[in-house]
């Protein structure tokens, strides 16, 4: 038995559906991995209900995150028994991935599974968690301290933008949340904010220079909110870019690059060399309490999946949502 959430497209039109697959409708590939866990992200959820071009052919077995143990295996680096994570890569996009029992893959794909770490914890980090922790080595990495002013995170109910806060808050920084959730002020309080202001307050068109208030900022939303954020940074100020929930359009000026030294430093969680995925692995590991991780959580079946990405891509969903190929 080897069940899993396939989308086949009709008319043009999205349709998911669970079922069984044969062993002969694997992809190739030179690891087979029993599936533990898998994890829902925008894109996913994008993905199954059909919202966005995610998919590149169908029949497709969406997931771009998957962790469990390596079941059989061509290449020497894995064995049997191995505890392996796979995210980005394409994989639920062009490649089928995590929403199944079972899953053939490239071995390339993969990085062990960083000591100290469940396959449930992975997953409750999954792309999300290793985004904000690239987001978070990337400013550091630019030379941004604590000791240089509070961080900016927008989006910050989201899965990036949730574990962004939690990671900024254990590296010291002070961090100032966004949100358009009106009760999320308590849940975001927890996770290391130490204030949350209104989304409202930065859909406004922005200036080309803003009163200065931030040393940095991780934004997860892009559009015109990111170019409101660029306008408010402090000189020398440093953005991690990483989402277009909002928009793929950046309407801004040259002004906070030349006049205030502005950094805005793209971050991709896709591409990324194997030495990186291990070294953010690592620090995850260490840096995401797990106390953090419950409170970003939900766990649900293939089965509840396609109503759960209507819900996100709607954005009723707050934090990470786990998938359980084994309910």
């Amino acid at each position: 038995m080897n069940k899993a959430l396939v989308l086949e497209q009709e008319e043009k039109k999205t349709l998911a559906g669970v079922r069984t697959l044969d062993a002969s409708e694997l992809p190739e590939g030179d690891v087979l991995v029993n599936i533990e866990y898998s994890s829902m992200n925008y894109k996913d959820a994008l993905a199954v209900t059909g919202t966005g071009k995610i998919v590149h052919q169908f029949p497709m077995v969406p997931g771009i995150d998957l962790a469990g143990t390596v079941a059989e295996s061509d290449n020497p680096d894995y064995n049997a028994g191995d505890a392996v994570v796979l995210t980005g890569w394409s994989v639920g996009e062009k490649y089928w991935g995590g929403y199944a029992q079972q899953m053939r893959l490239q071995s390339k794909w993969l990085v062990p599974l960083a000591e100290g770490l469940t396959a449930k914890q992975a997953m409750t980090i999954g792309t999300a968690g290793l985004t904000s922790m690239l987001c978070v080595m990337r400013l550091q990495e630019s030379g941004l301290k604590p000791e240089h002013g509070p961080v900016l995170v927008t989006g910050a109910t989201g899965g990036v933008g949730s574990l962004a806060v939690a990671l900024l808050a254990k590296n010291g920084f002070e961090v100032v949340a966004v949100s358009g959730k009106a009760d999320s002020v308590d849940y975001l309080k927890k996770l290391g904010a130490s204030d949350v202001l209104p989304r409202s307050e930065f859909e406004e068109k922005a200036r080309p220079l803003d009163k200065s208030r931030w040393a940095g900022a991780v934004d997860t939303v892009g559009g015109d909110i990111l170019a409101k954020v660029l306008s408010q940074m402090n000189y020398n100020g440093r953005v991690a870019t990483v989402g277009l929930a909002s928009s793929f359009a950046l309407n801004t000026t040259v002004m906070p690059f030349i006049l205030r030294g502005v950094d805005l430093l793209g971050v991709d969680s896709v591409m990324i060399p194997y030495e990186r995925r291990v070294q953010a692995w690592n620090r995850l590991a260490k840096e995401l309490p797990q106390e953090i991780m419950d409170q970003v959580s939900e766990e649900i079946s293939l089965e509840q999946l396609p109503e759960q990405a209507q819900n996100m891509v709607e954005g009723k969903v707050k934090g990470r949502v786990l998938v359980n190929p084994n309910l």
